[in-house]
């Protein structure tokens, strides 16, 4: 399927509100992409589809991971924002067709991140996070950085969405954690 036809398929799967979010973090994928010298048509897909699955009710998500077999964790189960990437990475295989297991990867951890991410997992968690129609304390640092070190941004954006999901007093998944610290070990 090629990108246009993706495109008007996830305009009806979402509201306008997401449809757009979707477009900027397509967009700001692709300049990340071309900062880092990543594959651009693979970060245009990811970002474009990041969400697919984002507009969803909870019972829904819960009845099509159970159709498609995702084993969810508990804490999954309790934080529906985190089932979107597990979900919209089989949804972007089955409805869209998408096959590329790094578009797919990218999909699956944009929310939680996880430990020892690929360029692009990166790109699409840092896009998702920086794209122009965010708006909150700290997102401009974010930016002023991210065309200088994709680590470093991804690190601080991970922080501040620990604080955040903190000071909220939810649950904050595993592999979040692990990501964070493998940069901290590895990649600084």
């Amino acid at each position: 399927m090629d990108e246009s036809r993706m495109t008007e398929k996830l305009r009806q799967l979402l509201t306008a509100k997401r449809f757009k979010h979707s477009l900027a973090v397509r967009n700001e994928a692709v300049r990340l992409a071309q900062h880092y010298n990543c594959n651009v048509q693979k970060a245009a897909i990811a970002g474009l589809l990041h969400d697919c699955a984002k507009d969803l009710r909870k019972r829904q998500m819960l009845q099509l991971c159970n159709e498609f077999g995702i084993v969810l964790d508990d804490i999954c189960k309790r934080e529906k924002q985190l089932i979107h990437g597990p979900l919209g990475a089989r949804i972007a295989k089955e409805q869209f067709e998408i096959q590329d297991e790094d578009i797919l990867e990218a999909i699956y951890f944009h929310t939680t991140a996880k430990e020892d991410m690929k360029i692009l997992t990166k790109i699409i968690y840092l896009a998702d996070y920086i794209e122009p129609g965010r708006h909150f304390y700290g997102v401009e640092s974010i930016r002023a950085i991210a065309y200088h070190n994709l680590n470093k941004a991804v690190l601080s954006a991970i922080d501040s969405t620990i604080k955040h999901v903190i000071a909220k007093g939810r649950l904050i998944h595993p592999r979040t954690i692990e990501a964070r610290n493998h940069i901290l070990l590895y990649e600084q």
